[in-house]
Formats: structure tokens, C-alpha cells, sequence
């Protein structure tokens, strides 16, 4: 009679945990839209804190129904040309390249209209522009060494040393 042979592997390694997904338990998919009385909270908040860039970008977005990144894209020559905010206006999309045509509705007019009074922005500049970069990073020179790697002097922790895109460009 011949003798079975079994071979048995011993691996030292321990077992990995399972890993847990990132989104589980959370909805996945499309999301259900907001509803009137979400909208109207979040507006009143927005006055109440006095955010007008954050106000005009709400009320915008509601009004025109467009993606994110087609606001942000938005030149007050848009909706603006004359330093006023007009009752309609007509914005290219860039997922679709069609134009859309919407109405601004009067609460939305003023508001854009406080913040362009509030920033003085022109025809032809992007209507929101990203928030402003911290004055000790303006410098060209720090910039550029935080893009490198290293710290300047120690006095600017890295995760405040980010730079902010301005408009809908990419960074």
C-alpha cells in the first residue's frame, strides 16, 4: 500500500481584517432634492450670518438649476452687464454646450446686486471668485517653496499653506 502524502502550508503572516467600505450604510446614488422648506432655512441663515457671496451663490444656483461647476463659472457680463443684475439670463453649459436661458427672480437680483455693490467687481471677471489667498502666502517666493516642500520658518503650519483655485479653473 502506498502512503497519501499531505501537504500542509503554514503561513506565520496573520490574517488581514476585513476592510470596511467607506460608504457603508450611507445612501448611495442619487440624492432626493431639496425641499422648499430646506431652501428657505438655508437662505435665512445666509442673511442672518450676513454671508452675501454665499447668499447670491444660493439663490443663483436655485433660480438657474445649472450644475456646480456652471456657476461658478458665471462672469457678472452674464447676468450683470451694466452693474445691475438683469431679469433674465442666458448661460453656455459645458457638459451639454447648449444655452439656458433662465429668470432671475427678485430676491436673487438683489442679492447679486449687494455683493457686486460689496465687491466691486467688473464685466468680465468671474462673478464668484474663490476665497481670497491668506496675505502671508501671496508672496511669489513662499508660494513657490511650499510647492517644493519645505516649511519657511516653521510660522505657517502646512494644511493652512493651501492655495485656492480662483474662478472654475483647475488646480
Amino acid at each position: 500500500m502506498e502512503d497519501d502524502k499531505t501537504t500542509t502550508i503554514v503561513t506565520d503572516a496573520p490574517a488581514k481584517p476585513a476592510r470596511i467600505p467607506w460608504n457603508k450604510g450611507k445612501l448611495v446614488g442619487a440624492k432626493p432634492p431639496l425641499r422648499p422648506s430646506h431652501v428657505w432655512s438655508i437662505r435665512t441663515k445666509l442673511q442672518i450670518e450676513g454671508k452675501k457671496r454665499d447668499l447670491a451663490l444660493f439663490k443663483l444656483a436655485i433660480d438657474s438649476k445649472l450644475r456646480g461647476c456652471d456657476v461658478v463659472a458665471v462672469r457678472v457680463d452674464d447676468v450683470a452687464p451694466s452693474g445691475y443684475a438683469m431679469d433674465r439670463a442666458t448661460i453656455r453649459q459645458k457638459k451639454t454646450g447648449r444655452p439656458v436661458r433662465f429668470e432671475l427672480t427678485d430676491q436673487t437680483r438683489m442679492a447679486i446686486d449687494d455683493y457686486l455693490r460689496l465687491t466691486g467687481r467688473k464685466p468680465g471677471q468671474f462673478l464668484f471668485a474663490g476665497l481670497a489667498i491668506a496675505p502671508a502666502l501671496r508672496r511669489v517666493s513662499m508660494r513657490a517653496s511650499f510647492r517644493s516642500g519645505w516649511r519657511v520658518s516653521g510660522s505657517i503650519r502646512r494644511s493652512s499653506a493651501r492655495i485656492r483655485c480662483v474662478g472654475p479653473r483647475r488646480c
